[in-house]
């Protein structure tokens, strides 16, 4: 079956997990939101918008957060969820059925991915070589009936771009230096939405919504007492840094208008809070690997003709950027990327 073509997405970052025709009689195509939970810069959402544009189908997006997670806590619980609901601001005017769901009770949540997979003409999720997610996908693929296609948009080089796992960070980062070039013309898009058109969504089928509120995400992410009731850890309270993409998006703006020009001398110095404070948003899918590039880059004026072409695996004079930027890149890329490369291969 042809991908939907002209696509944005690179075919390297395109796993079909079930390798079937588009079922045209279906009512959606279906985003399973799982890992990049954010709706820019986002490959999956991009891949699951050309398909709808293709179908002329109508995109739900389904968030979904269980209770039974390893270390599900309050703390976490309510980082995701103030990422829920950033996504449900920013998807109020899109023609998108966003669909959140926040499970009351372990196990409450079984067959809601089925109920709306068999909805659908095509289903997308995130493909996340990491924690529970590979098990969860597997599973998944016994439930639906149509597509399944899995999307990579984890880092600044594709995973599939290497064919061997790499035991050492020079290693990786004399490979990333060969074959990086090739992938940084392909960056997703900021506004995902931007020149598309799609057919305006149906409300969820009573029945789903009745078996399956979708959340209050008004009370759950601003009323802390709402996490009470969840069969989650209650004794992680929550932390003072909020989730979402809002959020991230500041402390990205934060880092690298004071940080970043003193990151060098003071990133190992814990009392000078140097560091960017990202991982937690990297981590959540509330901030892209390739929106902390552009931007950190951009601190310099930087293009592509800088690079240098000797792929020594030096962690210095690379990027061709101030020495500050270049030591956050391999932060950001060497040092991310190569633990995606062991768990995938």
């Amino acid at each position: 079956m042809a991908p939907p073509y002209p696509s944005r997405v690179p075919e390297l970052r395109v796993q079909t997990v079930l390798d079937r025709p588009p079922r045209a009689e279906r009512d959606c195509v279906l985003y399973w939101m799982t890992a990049y939970r954010r709706v820019a810069w986002n490959f999956s959402l991009e891949r699951a918008i050309e398909w709808a544009v293709r179908l002329g189908k109508p995109l739900v997006i389904l968030e979904a957060l269980r209770s039974d997670y390893p270390w599900a806590s309050d703390r976490i619980h309510q980082f995701l969820i103030q990422g829920m609901a950033d996504n449900a601001a920013a998807l109020a005017r899109k023609s998108v059925l966003y669909y959140p769901y926040v499970e009351p009770a372990r196990g409450a949540g079984k067959g809601l991915l089925a109920a709306l997979a068999a909805r659908a003409a095509v289903v997308v999720s995130d493909d996340f070589p990491c924690f529970f997610l590979p098990r969860m996908y597997e599973a998944a693929a016994r439930q639906i009936p149509c597509r399944f296609e899995l999307v990579d948009s984890n880092g600044i080089l594709p995973m599939r771009a290497a064919t061997k796992v790499f035991a050492r960070a020079v290693d990786f980062r004399r490979f990333l230096q060969k074959h990086v070039r090739d992938h940084l013309e392909a960056m997703p898009e900021p506004d995902p939405w931007s020149g598309q058109k799609l057919p305006r969504p149906a409300p969820c089928p009573d029945a789903i919504e009745r078996r399956w509120p979708a959340a209050d995400l008004s009370q759950l992410a601003r009323n802390a007492a709402q996490l009470a009731a969840l069969p989650i850890d209650h004794s992680v309270c929550i932390a003072p840094r909020p989730g979402g993409a809002k959020a991230a998006a500041k402390t990205l703006r934060t880092f690298l208008d004071k940080q970043l020009p003193h990151y060098i001398e003071c990133r190992n110095q814990p009392s000078q809070e140097a560091t960017s404070g990202l991982s937690p948003y990297l981590h959540a899918g509330h901030i892209s690997a390739h929106q902390v590039f552009r931007d950190a880059v951009a601190c310099d004026g930087w293009s592509a003709a800088r690079l240098s072409r000797p792929a020594t695996g030096s962690a210095e004079g690379w990027w061709g950027t101030s020495p500050a930027v270049e030591s956050f890149l391999d932060e950001l890329i060497t040092w991310r990327e190569v633990g995606f490369n062991m768990c995938h291969l």
